[in-house]
């Protein structure tokens, strides 16, 4: 097993001292799924819903939290991000809305919590701006899907 970066030598958790990488452009990519009930999926879809354009204001939050992941994430460091995307897409056939987001940087640290925060706070969101509507909706499946970049090179979820 490798050594955990987070831990120090006397087993205590702390920020990795990244000043002696060297800046590389660095991206990741991540997804998560909102399972809902097939009027809910609808109400979105044709713009009936009572709180407005969900999917923008879900794409507006998994903005907002990359940007924000070192004040959520205790050992993460502050980013000076250069691209946050993120995707939705409505799935009908499967109840359900898929959500990508994409971070990228030139630094010395990967953006992987980045974009494992944003597609999670997209889904939240969505579930908070149709919670009304159904409560039982289901998040699921928060997984990094590709990262590039840094010491440990690229990494891809096989299909």
């Amino acid at each position: 097993m490798s050594q955990l970066t987070h831990i120090n030598a006397s087993g205590e958790a702390h920020m990795v001292d990244v000043s002696t990488k060297a800046e590389t452009v660095r991206e990741a990519r991540a997804e998560a799924f909102v399972t809902m009930n097939q009027e809910t999926l609808a109400m979105i879809i044709d713009g009936s819903h009572h709180k407005g354009d969900v999917f923008a204001t879900a794409r507006i939050a998994g903005i907002q939290a990359a940007k924000n992941t070192w004040q959520l994430i205790p050992l993460c460091h502050p980013l000076l991000l250069t691209k946050v995307e993120v995707t939705l897409q409505a799935l009908p056939e499967l109840n359900q809305v898929r959500i990508e987001s994409c971070c990228r940087l030139t630094g010395k640290t990967g953006v992987e919590m980045e974009a494992l925060t944003a597609a999670s706070v997209a889904a939240l969101t969505i579930y908070d701006m149709c919670k009304a509507v159904q409560k039982d909706m289901v998040i699921s499946t928060v997984r990094l899907l590709e990262k590039t970049g840094g010491k440990s090179g690229h990494f891809k979820v096989e299909a």
